[in-house]
């Protein structure tokens, strides 16, 4: 069996602690290099989307088993916009803590201020889709690529400008921002704009499995007819449940949030986590034959390293910190 583990952020940090697992896989195996892309430019080109513009929010949705294959859809994340001089600092939702009810209340008020004219879906709290009736280019990047950072006010600018000004206005008095901001977290108050498009007819991936939380890599997995599991707390649960034969991923997407919302210190804690719950149980069925072979892509450094079980054995290929590999 081959397990294939897909890990964005997972060099981004500036100190990286000590991962012995990870780092004798990484040593003893062989390493490949392509282009840096984003997890979700990564998931398109791996389905035969090519270089096409990614249909985010059609694909997001076909994972929750409502997408209309006629319509255009694009992906309307929740965030919160924080106010600074003359630009804004983008707070994406998964950092707002948006529970199921709260987003379900928004998107209700929104389709009830646009009443058909667009129409809103939380295919998760903190992934929201909404269908537009034309085909419009979207030339803006998946929202965690901008996570935390300072971004124009105006952004994605052009003709968009005007309906995001009036999700904004609609999301401005929500009931719900009101006791979010009794609480002390941080109100939505607007959504971020990406991923435009209809359907595709059919993709196609090279796995057997695909094991998620994200509603993106969920849907590429629906569309592809691949089985798709939710994310299990650890690699030994995971083993627990996996054929013994096969080519299988697993997503694990967490670094890139923690690293942007929280920075260095949490992104080496959540590194620390990976090596004990994911890479050290991987390492050890490699030995014990469980598994034949491990894959591990870091798709926004380029990277990828995969070992089988007789790599172990290249005793001269010494395990090296992971900022060697940056």
């Amino acid at each position: 069996m081959h397990c294939e583990l897909v890990v964005p952020a997972l060099f981004a940090a500036h100190e990286i602690p000590r991962l012995p697992a990870l780092e004798l896989l990484l040593a003893r195996g062989r390493g490949e290099h392509a282009d840096p892309l984003s997890l979700e430019a990564w998931l398109a080109d791996k389905f035969g989307l090519g270089e096409d513009p990614l249909p985010a929010g059609a694909i997001t949705l076909e994972a929750t088993g409502n997408a209309e294959r006629g319509a255009s859809w694009l992906r309307a994340d929740p965030v919160h916009l924080r106010l600074e001089r003359d630009r804004v600092r983008l707070i994406p939702g998964v950092a707002c803590a948006i529970s199921g009810d709260e987003a379900q209340a928004y998107v209700a008020a929104l389709n009830r201020h646009f009443d058909g004219r667009y129409f809103f879906v939380a295919a998760h709290p903190e992934q929201w889709c909404l269908r537009i009736d034309i085909d419009e280019a979207l030339d803006a990047a998946p929202l965690l690529e901008f996570a935390a950072h300072q971004v124009d006010a105006s952004l994605p600018g052009g003709k968009w400008n005007p309906l995001l000004n009036e999700i904004q206005m609609a999301l401005h008095d929500h009931p719900a921002n009101a006791a979010r901001e009794l609480r002390g977290a941080p109100p939505v108050n607007s959504v971020w704009l990406w991923g435009a498009g209809r359907l595709p007819e059919a993709v196609s991936g090279p796995w057997h499995s695909l094991t998620c939380d994200d509603v993106l890599a969920a849907g590429f997995a629906q569309l592809a007819g691949i089985r798709r599991r939710t994310l299990p707390a650890s690699a030994s649960e995971w083993l627990e449940r996996a054929p013994l034969e096969g080519r299988h991923l697993v997503v694990l997407d967490s670094l890139r949030a923690v690293l942007a919302l929280a920075g260095p210190e949490q992104h080496s804690e959540r590194l620390a986590a990976l090596e004990a719950r994911w890479f050290a149980p991987l390492l050890d069925a490699l030995r014990s034959e469980r598994i034949g072979m491990t894959t591990v892509h870091a798709p926004d450094s380029g990277l990828a390293h995969e070992t089988i079980r007789g790599d172990l054995r290249r005793f001269w290929r010494r395990a090296r910190p992971l900022a060697a590999y940056t």
